[in-house]
């Protein structure tokens, strides 16, 4: 039975508050679109330290769902990405009405059958996101960050019950329960945040680091500058 909590949780959490991860200069920024490989801890690296502000947020100022990649297709960005991450296709009826099909929520590892039970995460919550540099950007930009298909990070088709337990919370309040998605989900995170140039505070720094200089030490993260 998949655990409820990852293990050693508890330990991050005291762990968090002495630890302070130094920064090294930053590496010269990609051309948008070019990919780039990095291990998690040089990865990490790369994230500026930047104490967060939510004044301001409104989640209406990020505009969703879109018409998504392809607009003649009749399907908003929910059900794009539906589409795209089924394991079993669904039929899609007029007005792009999903029904049947079989998705793998990996945060939980839960086997789901009706799109009507699952979220689309942002990968990076958008409150989140607002905090660590989007609340600087224009209307356009927040649309596209909220719509992001180009990078098979950004969006992903969960459980509505783990994405709403996620909420807007960092890696340092909130992890998948699926021990097995912990390194997935950390990589991904981190993707999200140098595609999008966010920050991150100090203590979501410290937790991230705590995850690649233990059980993620191998993991390896892909990324591409968004546009």
């Amino acid at each position: 039975m998949i655990k409820n909590m990852v293990r050693g949780l508890a330990a991050l959490s005291l762990a968090l508050a002495p630890l302070a991860v130094p920064h090294t200069a930053l590496a010269a920024p990609s051309a948008p679109g070019a990919a780039d490989v990095l291990t998690l801890a040089a990865a990490i690296q790369q994230i500026p330290v930047v104490d967060e502000s939510r004044a301001g947020y409104e989640r209406t100022k990020f505009k969703h769902w879109n018409t998504g990649l392809d607009p003649a297709d009749g399907c908003n960005t929910r059900n794009e990405v539906l589409l795209a991450e089924a394991i079993e296709s669904p039929a899609v009826g007029a007005g792009c009405k999903l029904t049947g099909g079989l998705w793998i929520s990996y945060y939980d590892g839960q086997e789901v059958t009706d799109p009507g039970k699952l979220d689309i995460d942002h990968m990076v919550p958008l409150a989140e996101a607002w905090d660590s540099g989007a609340s600087a950007w224009t209307a356009a930009r927040r649309e596209a960050y909220a719509n992001d298909q180009d990078a098979a990070t950004s969006l992903v088709a969960v459980s509505a019950r783990s994405n709403r337990q996620k909420a807007d919370q960092d890696p340092r309040e909130w992890m998948p329960p699926a021990p097995e998605a912990t390194c997935r989900y950390v990589s991904e995170w981190v993707a999200t945040k140098l595609r999008w140039g966010l920050s991150a505070d100090q203590g979501e720094a410290n937790a991230l680091a705590l995850y690649a200089d233990g059980p993620c030490e191998d993991t390896i993260v892909h990324y591409t500058l968004a546009p």
